[in-house]
């Protein structure tokens, strides 16, 4: 997303459609892998969803405004994982 961004801002339509489509192939892997067998799949399935459908409306529109808020959500899921992950290693160590 972020080299998406940087290809809007310097018109270079290529650069921002090629990266944005990188993002939107991430997200689908990310789907793909959820099992639904556990209750929190269908919320991380509306949450990707979300997402996937505002890249792709991102890479029409080539807005990086829209951009940024995909980032904010991607990076505050990386920092939710990063404190589960956390947890886990010292619930582990105990």
């Amino acid at each position: 997303c972020n080299i998406a961004i940087m290809g809007i801002e310097q018109n270079n339509i290529e650069k921002a459609h090629l990266n944005i489509v990188k993002a939107e192939n991430i997200i689908l892997e990310f789907k793909a892998t959820l099992n639904f067998k556990y209750p929190v799949a269908a919320d991380f399935d509306n949450v990707y969803t979300y997402i996937y459908e505002s890249l792709v409306e991102a890479n029409i529109k080539k807005d990086k405004d829209i951009l940024e808020e995909v980032l904010e959500h991607l990076r505050g899921m990386r920092d939710t994982w990063k404190e589960v992950m956390e947890l886990n290693k010292m619930a582990k160590a105990n």
